[in-house]
């Protein structure tokens, strides 16, 4: 990245600085508040040590304010791909990415360019109490892989953006809607035209019609339709 690109952020990287509340990461990814508060902050144990707590999954821009940044926001994409069929514990989760860590010399490794590589693979081998490789591992393997090809990154491995699901669909979900931290500074937005997806919906919630709001933004009815879909997505259970 270049330095008149990073000085609007302070000279920093856009990805790693503190931009989404548990919330609303939570609504962007439609992972349930509970999870993404746990995967980030982690949580009590079930042990009467009250005071005894499950570690984090990830390590966030802001634990002080309780922010994450949008690497964050890919690494917990990535640890929704196995929450999407499987109720996994935290304590597995957590293991299978701390060996990520020292195989992969990463401290994010699930947002990392060797994660479509030989990462993916070491995230569902070594978290093999999760899932079952031996029987239905190339399921659950694709299942991974689609939710590593929404992320892009540079050649140079560099962390680019994130394309959220707008529909229930893994398979045939389209990518209408992009996540990009240089862009309105993170907030969901329309592919290639920086029109935020919250306002379209918002505007669609006040009375306004489609094909009227396809005409004001220039784009087709079609990305309407996805951008409010994916405002209206519920987070999971």
């Amino acid at each position: 990245m270049s330095t008149n690109q990073t000085s609007i952020y302070g000279g920093r990287d856009p990805v790693d600085l503190p931009a989404y509340a548990i919330l609303d990461a939570a609504r962007l990814l439609g992972v349930s508040p509970s999870t993404v508060r746990a995967w980030a902050l982690g949580q009590p144990s079930d042990s009467r040590d009250s005071k005894k707590r499950f570690q984090s999954v990830i390590e966030i821009a802001d634990r002080d304010e309780k922010l994450l940044s949008f690497r964050n926001l890919v690494e917990l994409h990535v640890l929704a791909a196995i929450r999407r069929q499987y109720g996994v514990s935290l304590q597995n989760v957590r293991r299978a990415v701390e060996f990520m860590r020292k195989r992969l010399r990463s401290e994010h490794p699930l947002a990392s360019h060797r994660m479509l590589t030989d990462g993916k693979d070491l995230l569902v081998r070594h978290a093999g109490d999760l899932l079952n490789v031996s029987k239905a591992g190339q399921i659950e393997m694709d299942i991974v892989s689609a939710f590593l090809d929404r992320i892009e990154f540079a050649r140079d491995g560099a962390l680019l953006r994130l394309f959220p699901f707008t529909t229930t669909s893994i398979d045939s979900d389209p990518r209408t809607v992009v996540i990009d931290p240089r862009v309105q500074f993170g907030r969901p937005c329309v592919l290639g035209t920086g029109i935020p997806t919250e306002v379209i919906a918002e505007r669609f919630q006040a009375g306004e019609r489609i094909e009227d709001l396809s005409t004001d933004y220039g784009i087709t009815e079609r990305q309407v339709e996805d951008a409010i879909r994916y405002e209206r997505l519920p987070s999971a259970a």
